[in-house]
């Protein structure tokens, strides 16, 4: 029988998503298939999280392609990414979480390829006069992660309700990063 492998990365990342602990034994179970087969596919947690950093990479760069960063003002293409990042932002949370994918030479091109755009984003923002100058496009860039990662967190466990999400994380992001009028 084949596997599908879309379907057992979708049900590891949902697992984790939830259980960033899970052992391959809960993962497997939670794909429906044997702890044999997951081995066929992945031959370990490291490899499995790889698998899952290029589905969350490609996730990524669907929602920044369907965002349209450089239509409309900066703010109003921050509020698309937010949206557009919803659906990912629990995998992005569990990869968030996952150190080694952010050390040494192996990092993935793709995180730089993403960090670029959002923080091009930023910087259009600060150039048109709507973001502040103080605060870096990579540090915006990486308090849209941090946000996303908390807000997907904080609606797994409850304590946020899903539809609140995008409202939470816009407002606080771009209430901290628009300019103040000076008085």
């Amino acid at each position: 029988m084949a596997v599908d492998r879309e379907h057992l990365l979708r049900s590891a990342a949902a697992l984790l998503t939830r259980k960033s602990t899970a052992t391959m034994d809960e993962v497997a179970k939670a794909a429906g298939i044997s702890r044999a087969t997951l081995h066929r596919q992945f031959a370990g947690r490291d490899v499995l999280v790889r698998a899952l950093e290029d589905l969350g990479i490609q996730e990524c760069e669907a929602a920044l392609d369907a965002a349209r960063l450089d239509e409309d003002t900066a703010g109003e293409a921050v509020r698309r990414l937010v949206r557009e990042f919803e659906d990912a932002a629990g995998l992005l949370a569990f990869l968030y979480t996952e150190n080694q994918l952010f050390e040494g030479e192996e990092q993935n091109a793709g995180w730089a390829r993403i960090d670029a755009r959002i923080a091009a984003l930023f910087r259009r923002g600060q150039e048109s006069g709507e973001f502040r100058i103080d605060l870096t496009p990579a540090w915006l860039t990486e308090a849209l992660f941090g946000l996303c990662a908390s807000g997907a967190w904080a609606v797994t466990e409850g304590r946020v309700a899903a539809k609140d999400f995008h409202y939470m994380i816009v407002e606080l992001l771009l209430g901290g990063a628009l300019r103040r009028d000076e008085s």
